[in-house]
């Protein structure tokens, strides 16, 4: 494929690349920031019961917390103590000298058959350092709880309940939402000739509960979340053409879209949820239109000789940024949807690509090519500054956690397509590789 088209040859070369082994289970390797996340306690929950303790949720806690990029949460060898599960049972002076900012503890206690008591403080050490620096007496207990809470669960919800915890943590301690009840939507793919080749799977955003949404013989491409987080939109290739589908994940309905002659290719979910936005080349040129999801009616938004793709929306659902080669190399646009008005976002850089806003409307997040790389880039709107966020291999389809905290993205490592991650500001990196096979095309799901 010339270069003289590079959004066509690169609409190609990641069909190309679905092409390889069968797959495994997500796991995450934590490759970069653990040394600047702030420190703190998780202490494992006490368990009052008779029969085996289904799973341990303090553990569920403490890796959210890793995973988060914000907080490094200290070995449990290294906790002062064990077998506490108030703050009224901590010997605060011991807790505080480990440096660590807040503690989780909690009890599980068995009331039933499978049912269970689960309840847990969050205790701020910060201030009950403040306060044993400002008294001449013992630190008072009891004093130090940001939050509390107490539920009766079965043990299929422990590790739900287990991220539930760390939003609240996440939030009382930083000030923003936590995204740990996400989920994230992906394609995989196996060894040629093998039945239900491509496959579209959703799992828990640490991958664990993974489900196969859909399998084909066909490539499965650009999944994309509605807001209510109950459908997907993607793009099969099932009839042999592209062709935009919409499934629902609790029923597992699907309805046909789009079958437009030539590209029906990536659909994106307005955020009010009224709209999806997409390319179609049914007028003879690559165009971005966008769908009335009550009534199907199309209107077509851009009007180009040159490929326009890649649409993705802006916060308020009255624009949408998009990937077009007007200005003769892949760069970033933004268009009202109303008015038709486009303007150009991006200068810097050989290519700017695959963009979208951040939620809080702020950011743009891009791949950015620069000296024949591929990596994952923020711009600030309001000024155009540019910042590389990831040093891996060719960088494809960045998706923005709901809280706009982290990205996950698609990139190469060792022959193999894997999913990655890394932190808005670009200190913290990990890498969800499979064990086999390849993985790509991830979309962040919106809160649930």
């Amino acid at each position: 494929m010339s270069i003289r088209n590079p959004l066509m040859a690169a609409a190609f070369a990641l069909l190309a690349a679905l092409t390889s082994p069968a797959m495994a289970a997500l796991d995450i390797v934590i490759t970069e920031g653990v040394n600047a996340a702030r420190p703190v306690a998780v202490v494992p929950f006490v368990y009052q019961g008779t029969s085996p303790l289904p799973s341990q949720i303090a553990d569920v806690v403490s890796s959210d917390l890793r995973r988060s990029g914000s907080f490094s949460p200290l070995p449990v060898m290294e906790l002062p103590q064990a077998g506490v599960g108030q703050e009224s049972q901590l010997n605060l002076a011991d807790w505080i000298a480990t440096g660590a900012e807040a503690a989780v503890v909690g009890t599980i206690r068995e009331i039933g058959p499978d049912q269970y008591e689960i309840g847990f403080e969050l205790i701020d050490l910060l201030r009950a350092q403040a306060d044993s620096e400002s008294s001449t007496g013992p630190v008072v207990n009891n004093s130090h709880v940001i939050d509390s809470r107490q539920t009766v669960i079965p043990a299929s919800q422990f590790r739900r309940f287990g991220h539930r915890i760390s939003d609240i943590v996440y939030e009382a301690l930083t000030g923003n939402k936590g995204a740990f009840l996400t989920k994230i939507a992906y394609v995989t793919v196996g060894d040629a000739g093998s039945k239900n080749r491509y496959q579209l799977r959703v799992a828990d955003y640490d991958g664990y509960n993974e489900i196969m949404l859909l399998g084909s013989n066909e490539p499965l491409m650009s999944p994309s979340w509605s807001p209510d987080g109950r459908k997907l939109a993607y793009v099969s290739f099932e009839n042999r053409r592209s062709e935009i589908y919409v499934q629902d994940l609790y029923n597992r309905q699907r309805e046909r879209i789009t079958a437009f002659p030539g590209i029906n290719g990536s659909p994106k979910w307005s955020p009010d949820g009224k709209q999806l936005a997409m390319t179609l080349s049914k007028d003879g040129s690559t165009e971005i239109y966008v769908m009335d999801m009550g009534t199907r009616a199309l209107k077509r938004v851009t009007n180009h000789y040159a490929i326009d793709t890649e649409p993705a929306w802006a916060p308020d659902s009255k624009s949408l940024v998009f990937t077009s080669e007007r200005g003769g190399r892949p760069q970033i646009y933004r268009v009202d949807t109303n008015s038709g008005r486009v303007k150009r976002l991006t200068f810097k850089g050989e290519w700017n690509l695959g963009g979208s806003i951040t939620p809080d409307g702020r950011h743009l997040v891009m791949v950015n090519r620069t000296n024949g790389k591929f990596n994952i880039a923020r711009m600030e709107l309001s000024s155009g500054h540019i910042d590389v966020l990831t040093e891996t291999y060719l960088d494809e389809s960045p998706s923005v956690a709901p809280n706009g905290s982290m990205i996950i993205y698609g990139t190469s490592h060792n022959g193999r397509q894997v999913l990655a991650a890394v932190s808005m500001d670009g200190r913290f990196k990990a890498r969800l590789p499979m064990q086999v096979g390849h993985v790509k095309a991830p979309a962040w799901s919106p809160y649930l």
